[in-house]
């Protein structure tokens, strides 16, 4: 958190934007790059997790400290935070994707350590299946995208859709397409129409994990 208060003084001083790729393959033929985007969004967003996060480690350690679940609770917590800061500092849709469902199934399975009962688990069930529903047309997008432009990297998706859209080379239609298709997973993920249907649990899931603590 203090590292990203520090790195986000220099952006709005300088407004740089720091990116670094490294690739994870030594076969040629297979390239899979992974790495991290800093500019100003990300580390206001940053800086807002790890704030929260740190915070909420702190107010849960006194609640918690007589369940058995402690130290796994407190595992899947940091696992949460680091899959959050991972999902903003992205550089790439194949990360996006990767701590995307990270971050759903960790939210999943801290609440199912605070409470375990059969009816909670048919709602955690519902809401796995409804968040999975989301994720599909998430990765639908992302494949869509691929197909276009035959890259994932954020650097060079901006260009080659910008050269695409300005020669009329693709299908505008087309284009609103993918992109519902990425914010699908933000509809299900945030309890939208029409995957709103896990409205309830989730409201149960907060509400129990509350009177838990």
């Amino acid at each position: 958190m203090i590292f990203l208060v520090y790195l986000s003084i220099h952006q709005i001083n300088k407004s740089f934007i720091y990116q670094y790729v490294w690739s994870w393959t030594i076969n040629n033929d297979l390239s899979l790059e992974f790495g991290y985007l800093m500019d100003s969004v990300t580390s206001i967003m940053s800086i807002l997790i790890t704030t929260i996060g740190i915070l909420v480690l702190i107010y849960s350690d006194n609640y918690m400290s007589y369940y058995q679940v402690y130290l796994r609770l407190f595992a899947y917590l940091s696992l949460f935070n680091t899959s959050m800061l991972g999902l903003v500092t992205s550089s790439n849709l194949k990360q996006i994707y990767i701590f995307w469902e990270l971050v759903g199934i960790l939210f999943l399975s801290i609440n199912w350590f605070l409470v375990h009962t059969s009816y909670y688990g048919k709602c955690l069930s519902k809401a796995f299946v409804t968040n999975r529903v989301g994720d599909f047309g998430l990765l639908l997008g992302i494949l869509c995208l691929y197909w276009i432009t035959g890259s994932l990297e954020f650097r060079d998706l901006f260009q080659i859709f910008n050269n695409l859209i300005y020669n009329n080379e693709i299908n505008i239609f087309f284009v609103i397409l993918c992109a519902i298709l990425l914010f699908c997973g933000s509809i299900a993920k945030s309890v939208q129409f029409p995957l709103h249907v896990w409205l309830p649990i989730s409201a149960l899931i907060h509400a129990t994990t509350m009177v838990v603590a």
